[in-house]
């Protein structure tokens, strides 16, 4: 199997164009009540997309799906190309290893774990190694040998983009990402994000409540009424 890092080397040899990292096709979704549908957007290479919206009207559901971690009830969603649905297990869990990367609210740290040794497991499962700039950039570096609990949540959040950069992935899924953070800090991790995206040749769909980073991304979107309409 080709994997993505390859396929999109190809791609960028072979078009002008950058190939499509994500496509929604035509997503539906149900918990109690209907929370959307017919969803349809494409991601490329180096461009940001945010969604926004009310609480409550399904963002972080249609995160969780675009990231593999939730099944649509209708509708498909494929990743470099193919379709989620029709890969196996092995080539789909080695694709959310080494491929995407998901920043969300509750941050899934190592919680036994100090901060080095978070973000060494992230290095050591994708053979990247830790980049203690970044750590600096973050105002974190000073806190590699604290254990997680001893951290604020903003350190917490901060720790926990730091260990999905650390392994380099190319599509990135960031849930409010600046929720807990001053607003210095929000813009340096803006700038971050931006730029990583740049470097490495990646995609960010981002949710969040703020507007005005919600603005600098490349196309926004507002899930509103059970549909998600293009607003930039």
């Amino acid at each position: 199997m080709i994997s993505p890092q390859k396929l999109l080397h190809k791609w960028d040899k072979d078009h002008s164009l950058p190939m499509n990292l994500l496509t929604a096709n035509k997503l539906s979704h149900t918990f109690e009540t209907n929370l959307f549908h017919d969803v349809s957007f494409e991601l490329k290479a180096q461009e940001s997309i945010a969604i926004i919206g009310l609480s409550g009207s399904g963002k972080s559901t249609l995160l969780h799906i675009l990231s593999t971690l939730l099944t649509p009830n209708e509708g498909s969603v494929s990743l470099f190309g193919k379709d989620i649905s029709t890969m196996k297990n092995k080539e789909l869990s080695k694709i959310k290893r080494d491929d995407l990367g998901l920043v969300f609210q509750q941050h899934y740290l190592f919680k036994g774990f100090s901060s080095k040794e978070n973000l060494e497991v992230a290095a050591m499962l994708s053979n990247q190694s830790i980049d203690d700039e970044l750590l600096k950039r973050l105002n974190i570096y000073e806190t590699k040998e604290q254990k997680v609990t001893q951290l604020s949540g903003g350190q917490q959040q901060r720790l926990s983009i730091a260990r999905v950069l650390t392994k380099k992935p190319k599509i990135l899924f960031v849930d409010e990402p600046t929720g807990n953070l001053d607003n210095i800090t929000s813009k340096e991790v803006k700038k971050i994000l931006f730029e990583y995206l740049k470097e490495y040749n990646a995609g960010m769909i981002l949710v969040t409540h703020n507007e005005e980073f919600a603005m600098d991304c490349d196309k926004v979107y507002c899930l509103e009424d059970k549909e998600l309409r293009p607003i930039k």
